[in-house]
């Protein structure tokens, strides 16, 4: 028999906003969290109602706390930006994350991969990602329907509901924008941040240095055309002096 559960019993139930895991076993893996959840970020930076989050604790069902995964990644279309300590998705207009990353690691078993599969499975994300940096294998997963069908082909891969495209390299995973940037690391942002900073005090320096330049020539030329005024006025002058001696 299903015991169905009183409104104040729901409301007395506690959704913890950490499950006490990790969010990396190791370097590697956090920095491909980092860099695929921040870039998630910067991708949709100006659409109001995309949620981007990394490691953040999804309760799909109300009244059952247990039910619950925190994706590395995981993008909600249609839900506003904002901080939250859980995403309780009946408090969200009971909608699930659309997409889910995960990232492996030496710790990571078959078993519990294979259980966080069937839980995006049965609770509604849309396209599933899972990436091994060690091994450099990407896996991918679209709903059809009530199931999960796996992407043959991952390499040159774009996901239909972010518009980004997966590039597998020999040495590494490579994600490119719609626009064809390429996702970076924080540390790669930094770095070209500086060097367009580098470029544009280079710009800016060259154009002083041109205009500085065109300043010389205009008062070169000025000085060129008053000493042809006064040589014109001297000619002048003799012309007049030797007209009066005539």
């Amino acid at each position: 028999m299903v015991q169905k559960l009183s409104a104040e019993t729901v409301s007395e139930i506690i959704y913890p906003d950490s499950d006490g895991e990790p969010m990396s076993d190791n370097t590697k893996q956090f920095r491909w969290i980092v860099t695929i959840k921040e870039n998630l970020e910067i991708l949709f930076a100006n659409i109001l109602d995309v949620f981007v989050a990394g490691d953040l604790l999804w309760y799909p069902v109300q009244g059952n706390n247990k039910i619950r995964q925190a994706p590395d990644a995981m993008v909600v279309f249609g839900r506003p930006k904002g901080d939250r300590g859980s995403y309780q998705q009946w408090k969200e207009d009971n909608i699930p994350p659309q997409v889910a990353f995960e990232i492996l690691s030496p710790g990571n078993r078959p078993g519990k991969m294979a259980a966080k599969l069937l839980f995006y499975q049965r609770y509604g994300v849309q396209e599933y990602y899972i990436y091994d940096p060690d091994n450099i294998e990407l896996s991918g997963f679209v709903r059809d329907e009530d199931w999960f069908e796996p992407i043959a082909e991952m390499n040159g891969w774009v996901s239909p509901l972010l518009q980004i495209r997966f590039q597998l390299t020999e040495n590494t995973l490579e994600i490119y924008r719609p626009d064809g940037r390429k996702f970076l690391t924080p540390v790669e942002m930094d770095q070209l941040r500086e060097q367009e900073c580098q470029e544009k005090e280079f710009a800016q320096s060259q154009a002083e240095r041109e205009r500085q330049r065109a300043d010389e020539a205009i008062a070169q030329l000025e000085q060129e055309r008053q000493r042809y005024q006064a040589l014109l006025q001297q000619v002048q002058q003799q012309s007049i002096d030797s007209d009066a001696s005539n």
